[in-house]
């Protein structure tokens, strides 16, 4: 698992299970989320992995009639505790979405709206943080003359980078995409794929998807799940080469899923 290369790690999941109603939909997931990394979650549909993304900034807490057993560690804290405050643990751990979902407002108000949320209010300090967002998710330059305009009349892909801006604004340390490229074109997406491995210098990012090859290009480690349960978890190239586990072979040689 390449032990000695991997640096820091910032979330540990430790024997999580997570139940909808009697669906046991995760079965104890136990593994280490390195720092300023990708990692690629891949399976086939219904396998867990949008389900264990979700638990990751307590997404599924929407959700009713879920319990959840066992922990997820992040910098050494357990996010299930009953001290967590879960505004701010959404700070940190920001969510894009698999369809793109701007406000119905302007691209300045969209970009602005989180940290406003958190009291920012200064007119010169918003305006920095908008610039910075959207040139960190690379779209300043499309949109920087029509920050006024509503962010609904963007094509879907520049839609999905202003989302990913907005979740860049309040300054997470983990950005979680799930599938944030499957509604997109090809253009749009080995843009995206570009924007996460620039943005891996500074954040840890941790996306679902259910293409290998995008697995492949972009990730630097991989989790494969089945049925609810981790087949296997390492560096991408080990797993897509020499997979330990006979159901991760036949995964990614499109033998199933």
């Amino acid at each position: 698992m390449c032990e000695n290369n991997r640096g820091k790690n910032i979330i540990r999941s430790n024997k999580l299970n997570l139940y909808y109603g009697d669906n046991h939909a995760l079965k104890d997931i136990s593994f280490d989320i390195p720092e300023n990394r990708i990692t690629a979650l891949i399976g086939p549909s219904g396998c867990g992995k949008s389900t264990f993304l979700k638990t990751l900034n307590r997404m599924n807490d929407l959700v009713p009639g879920v319990k959840i057993e066992g922990q997820v560690l992040y910098k050494g804290e357990d996010i299930y505790g009953k001290a967590v405050d879960v505004t701010s643990l959404r700070k940190q751990i920001g969510m894009v979405f698999q369809k793109a979902n701007p406000f119905p407002m302007s691209i300045y108000d969209n970009i602005a709206y989180g940290p406003r949320t958190h009291g920012i209010r200064n007119r010169a300090h918003l305006d920095e943080i908008v610039e910075r967002s959207l040139r960190d998710a690379a779209i300043w330059d499309e949109v920087k003359d029509r920050l006024n305009k509503s962010a609904l009349g963007l094509s879907g892909g520049q839609q999905q980078r202003i989302c990913i801006a907005r979740a860049l604004a309040v300054e997470p340390e983990v950005l979680l995409m799930d599938e944030s490229t499957s509604a997109l074109d090809p253009i749009s997406t080995s843009k995206i794929e570009e924007l996460a491995m620039e943005l891996k210098s500074r954040y840890t990012v941790i996306m679902v998807t259910h293409n290998m090859q995008q697995a492949l290009r972009v990730s630097d480690y991989t989790a494969f799940f089945l049925l609810g349960e981790l087949v296997e978890f390492g560096d991408t190239q080990t797993i897509f080469s020499k997979p330990a586990d006979k159901r991760t072979e036949a995964y990614i040689t499109g033998r199933f899923g």
